[in-house]
């Protein structure tokens, strides 16, 4: 395998280093991919042999309220796992990239619910929440009836609270390797100006994680479009069609209905949308013109 000179620095490797990624990311990844939007436009029930059928399953979906509320949801779901989520992963990722009494201990603690498979952590949420024999049932006075799955506005909250409390370690990790990556000489010079810790956080810390902040809310879109496992275990779309969200509906179309035709042009869709949000995202934050191997810089 040969490497190539740059005039700036020294010998990278060459491009036959990338081929066993690329052969991997072709066969699981692009193939999966150009089948789908194939059998988007195709009636295929998974016995008999898939049917040209133009775009008749596009007009379906469209002309279905339920395939319309569901990627409101989708959206919504999104939009609040990123409005909680990063707030407190900043927080707790500065944290823990600190020297503090016992944070190592408490940190490993805090990471346990990134070591958990996301249907282990449901089906513990859907014992913990039981309206009928979990925490609620015995805590009425704070939970009212104690069914915390029967109103949308509820449910809805559940999903939110249990993503953020499985994934939030996460994205605490990504800013607590971008926190101690600044240079403390900042901080150093911050605190001969006279700043204090929260004109540095503001100031130095906020502005030096703004690699990590995009990287880890793209993440959060690409995940959050395509939950699918809380649903199915905590509320099964329910109640009524009221967290009903795109992969859900997806699967109920694939494996309920068996209209995989439907099923296919529904997943396209979630990949176009997550790939213009990330796109929007990158574009907007000028992450896709930095240059500079520190953060933010």
């Amino acid at each position: 395998m040969t490497r190539t000179a740059t005039p700036a620095g020294p010998a990278r490797p060459g491009f036959l280093w990338a081929v066993p990624a690329a052969v991997f990311f072709g066969l699981f990844a692009v193939v999966p991919l150009v089948m789908v939007a194939v059998l988007s436009f195709a009636e295929w029930d998974g016995l008999s042999g898939p049917r040209f059928a133009g775009l008749d399953n596009w007009k379906t979906l469209f002309d279905d309220p339920v395939m319309v509320k569901s990627l409101w949801l989708s959206v919504l779901l999104t939009g609040l796992g990123v409005l909680v989520q990063t707030p407190l992963s900043i927080l707790l990722g500065v944290w823990a990239a600190g020297r503090q009494r016992n944070r190592a201990v408490l940190s490993a603690i805090y990471f346990l619910p990134m070591l958990l498979s996301i249907a282990a952590v449901s089906v513990l949420w859907r014992a913990v929440l039981d309206p009928n024999l979990g925490v609620p049932a015995h805590a009425t006075w704070l939970f009212g009836d104690g069914n915390l799955f029967g109103t949308q506005a509820t449910a809805i909250g559940v999903l939110v609270f249990v993503s953020t409390w499985q994934f939030t370690p996460l994205h605490t990790l990504i800013y607590q390797g971008a926190a101690r990556a600044i240079p403390q000489v900042l901080y150093q010079a911050a605190q001969i100006d006279g700043a204090g810790t929260v004109r540095q956080f503001f100031h130095i810390t906020l502005p030096q994680l703004r690699n990590a902040l995009i990287t880890s809310m793209i993440l959060m879109v690409v995940g959050g479009l395509t939950t699918f496992d809380t649903v199915l275990i905590l509320t099964q779309g329910g109640p009524g069609s009221d967290t009903t969200i795109s992969a859900y509906y997806m699967y109920q179309k694939a494996f309920k209905s068996f209209d995989y035709g439907a099923a296919s042009a529904v997943a396209l869709l979630l990949v176009l949308v997550a790939t213009v949000i990330s796109l929007v995202v990158v574009r907007l934050s000028g992450y896709d013109k930095m240059r500079s191997t520190m953060e933010g810089l």
